[in-house]
């Protein structure tokens, strides 16, 4: 590892270990919907969470005053794990720096299949408003971020956020699950060929998908002027969920008239994270930094 990332990742790693994070469970009344016979227990890899039987929040405090800002992260992994420390702790001490309350979503994989983790996307931020005060943020400035698969799930949060399917009739479906931005790293966006990315197509929908749950699951295809402001990057080189993926989900809001900001870089391989991206592309967190500063959501809190 380059001296510049160690010392990046070392910075981010004492931040985060200066207040224990605390773990919520998202269905403390019974996880909904019903898991694939034979599914094997949950395990964690060196970071890397698969077979998630019981889906939870981990809350992370931040490690510079508090700014009323909440994020939840779905780390990615193509639907068949989670990157928890990648894409997860070590981006919520990141964010952390900036006074912006993190909360790492450990959400339901292909075990379950749709639509096991929108519902639980949804529940994520219906927790944290519901319980704004209790957390120290503001329950208008609660915000998405998602990589990979994971930033699938984040725009399926900006779009299907009213959708029936993730609901379960849970007195909480009454608070509000529409995020107020959200934030796509080289994020999965269509189910539909050339350009899906296979894995989590299958891992969602099985193996015979129909068109309506093609469509349906395609985010692209489910921008309205309701969805929220997003801030979205992707590489050229990105060989595992091509760059036409951000492309189509930027012009859908485009077409909609939704601010979006769009980075695309020339290198860069998929899951670059925070200092994984050669060149220009390391500077990504940077230019987040600064749409996040740009829309008040790094101000004092009122």
């Amino acid at each position: 590892m380059k001296l510049r990332a160690l010392l990046f990742l070392m910075t981010l790693l004492s931040a985060s270990a200066q207040s224990a994070p605390d773990i919520i469970p998202l269905w403390p009344e019974g996880v909904p919907g019903k898991i694939h016979a034979g599914t094997p227990p949950e395990e964690n890899v060196n970071g890397s969470v698969s077979h998630v039987h019981v889906p939870t929040l981990t809350h992370y405090a931040p490690s510079a005053p508090a700014n009323g800002t909440a994020i939840i992260i779905c780390p990615g992994g193509g639907y068949t794990h989670l990157s928890m420390e990648h894409e997860g702790s070590v981006i919520a001490a990141w964010l952390g720096r900036f006074g912006v309350t993190t909360f790492v979503l450990k959400y339901r994989l292909g075990d379950w299949g749709h639509p096991a983790p929108l519902q639980d996307v949804l529940r994520a931020v219906r927790i944290v408003r519901s319980r704004a005060k209790d957390f120290g943020v503001e329950a208008g400035r609660i915000g998405v971020l998602g990589s990979s698969a994971g930033g699938h799930l984040t725009a399926s949060a900006g779009t299907l956020f009213a959708s029936p399917a993730g609901k379960t009739g849970a007195p909480l479906d009454a608070v509000s699950a529409r995020p107020d931005f959200i934030v796509l790293l080289y994020p999965v966006i269509t189910m539909h060929d050339p350009f899906a990315h296979a894995g989590s197509r299958r891992h969602l929908l099985g193996d015979h998908v129909t068109p309506e749950a093609a469509a349906f699951l395609s985010v692209d295809e489910q921008v309205t002027a309701d969805t929220p402001p997003a801030f979205i990057i992707h590489t050229q080189e990105d060989k595992t969920v091509p760059v036409e993926n951000s492309l189509m989900f930027y012009q859908a809001l485009r077409r909609n008239n939704v601010p979006a900001e769009l980075h695309l870089y020339e290198k860069g391989p998929h899951g670059i994270g925070i200092d994984r991206g050669p060149g220009a592309t390391a500077e990504w967190p940077k230019q987040a930094e600064a749409w996040l500063r740009a829309r008040g959501l790094l101000s004092p809190k009122n």
